[in-house]
């Protein structure tokens, strides 16, 4: 069951698998692809019963060894500029076309193209595969992994996360921590505001104190390999209300904090938090810490060392890095691509970066071979 990468990346683009929505199919692709090659692996169902993550081994689990990290898990494509049904992979002069080619599903699909020749290899230390689910909706999947990892496996000495990096690696990302406000009021005719509760109202003094927070974190702490320099804020979405001429009796906004390394995420919230009147809740939609490798650490240098690039500062775009660096795994960023295609209409990645990826992650097998 050899398939290039690129034919695997056609499978797993075919698999419409939606963060937020169930994984099943793609994961038994996966999982008999791996099967085939006498690849140990499992299958760990999230607490939601319908996705899961998957964990593989290359060699001697009970050694230390590396992972290659990558989530499943694409973004709606809803938009009206695709040419074509976003999940029918289409090639054009030498692109992939297709929602998650490029965020992050070309990664996997080297990864499982690489398995092959990796198991032929005399491995003195074992490579991970860990995919995860609902990465788009901050990192959710992974936690549960990272649960189970000493299960798994010895501790490992590195982990590799494949997002769109150039194949350049990449020390650093922001922190992220997302925040959904309710607001509860009462119904009534807007000519008799006296008699109702308007819950729009009630949210303002929360979003006030985000716009205050959103200009104060300019002048605050500043990482130079971060653009923007500072950790920053926004209110993402605000809902609420049915006609002009009815007092809204409830009312909903999300708003998420972006936070340079050695800044937590949730700190950065704290003054909408202390915002909130006694008709308006609070609950965390996502959180995840920022990643922060040193340029002088073992694995920064076996990443330039197989990517052939040196690393790169910091990105301002989030992963699951930081998740594996707080479980205390080293981590760090590199793969196929350009974040700027992620999200958009007519996603793609090229022949020429899948097949340097997949370059690069038989290198990773050749520096640890025997």
């Amino acid at each position: 069951m050899d398939l290039s990468a690129a034919d695997l990346l056609d499978r797993l683009v075919g698999f419409p698998s939606v963060v937020g929505t169930p994984n099943g199919d793609l994961m038994d692709f996966v999982s008999g692809y791996l099967s085939a090659h006498d690849v140990p692996h499992t299958r760990l169902q999230g607490p939601e019963g319908d996705r899961s993550n998957l964990f593989a081994t290359i060699g001697d689990a009970a050694r230390p060894g590396y992972i290659l990290s990558g989530h499943v898990d694409v973004v709606p494509a809803k938009e009206p500029e695709w040419h074509g049904d976003p999940f029918v992979m289409r090639r054009k002069e030498g692109r992939m076309i297709g929602r998650g080619t490029c965020d992050m599903k070309g990664f996997v699909a080297a990864v499982l193209a690489a398995v092959p020749e990796l198991r032929r290899m005399d491995l003195t230390a074992p490579i991970h595969i860990a995919l995860s689910y609902d990465e788009e909706a901050g990192c959710r999947g992974v936690p549960h992994m990272l649960i189970a990892l000493p299960d798994l496996c010895a501790a490992p000495l590195g982990c590799i996360v494949g997002e769109p990096t150039g194949l350049v690696p990449v020390l650093a990302h922001k922190g992220k921590a997302a925040l959904r406000l309710q607001a509860s009021g009462r119904a009534g005719h807007s000519s008799r505001p006296d008699l109702g509760h308007n819950a729009i109202h009630a949210l303002l003094p929360a979003l006030e104190a985000a716009v205050a927070q959103a200009s104060a974190l300019r002048a605050g702490p500043q990482d130079d390999r971060f653009a923007p320099p500072y950790s920053t804020l926004q209110i993402g979405t605000v809902q609420g209300g049915q006609a002009i001429n009815i007092i809204p009796e409830a009312a909903e906004a999300a708003i998420e904090a972006r936070a340079i390394a050695g800044v937590d995420p949730k700190v950065v919230l704290a003054p909408v938090l202390d915002a909130l009147g006694e008709d308006v809740t609070a609950d965390w939609l996502s959180t995840y810490p920022a990643l922060a490798l040193a340029a002088d650490h073992p694995l920064a240098a076996l990443l330039h060392r197989i990517s052939g690039s040196a690393p790169l500062g910091a990105v301002s775009f989030g992963t699951e890095a930081g998740l594996f660096q707080q479980a205390g795994v080293p981590a760090i960023i590199c793969g196929p691509g350009d974040i700027s295609r992620a999200h958009r209409p007519e996603e793609y990645l090229t022949e020429a970066e899948l097949a340097g990826a997949v370059e690069m992650i038989l290198s990773l097998g050749r520096a640890l071979s025997a």
